[in-house]
């Protein structure tokens, strides 16, 4: 019975402690005051990092994906998509030792009426991977799996972008 009470002090302890502290759970990141309540995303149905950010999209709540343009109140172009592969550093004997993995993406936001929201924006990420001869298999799938986390953080940092599109009338304010 005692140590029920106690455990019960700790919990509720910590509770307090914790919400003294300023924490709270990370909430949805788009928000809930965005200048449009649809988008369509003009990005192909075959593209890993559309189908990921649709699914972001949709897990979060905030936002409506309309199927055609026509519908939507925004409309999010993906513009360009570039995975590259450079040579970082050689060995003695003239063979890769290190790459430098680039997935750079260029986005824009647009309203139904062609007035960008959000003007054409490049962002590119960046992973160094060691290479091994002996190891090729190995390194094929490191390279992919970075390749997948980098997809994961083009898809978050696009998220913050549109959340942080205030409405027009806020906009003209300052």
């Amino acid at each position: 019975m005692q140590k029920n009470r106690r455990l019960l002090c700790i919990a509720l302890t910590s509770t307090v402690m914790l919400s003294a502290c300023g924490f709270k759970l990370r909430g949805t990141i788009l928000g809930n005051d965005l200048p449009f309540k649809s988008i369509y995303i003009a990005v192909p149905e075959t593209s890993t990092l559309g189908s990921e950010l649709r699914r972001y999209i949709r897990g979060s709540g905030e936002l409506e994906i309309k199927q055609s343009p026509e519908e939507a109140e925004a409309i999010l172009d993906l513009t360009n998509e570039l995975r590259e592969k450079v040579i970082l550093s050689l060995n003695s004997q003239g063979r890769v030792r290190e790459y430098v993995l680039y997935y750079r993406v260029t986005i824009r936001v647009r309203d139904n009426k062609n007035v960008e929201l959000l003007p054409s924006t490049q962002i590119s990420l960046k992973r160094d991977i060691s290479y091994n001869e002996n190891q090729v298999l190995a390194k094929e799938a490191e390279e992919a799996m970075l390749y997948r986390d980098m997809q994961s953080d083009l898809v978050q940092q696009i998220l913050r972008r549109i959340a942080a599109i205030k409405p027009a009338d806020q906009a003209t304010a300052k």
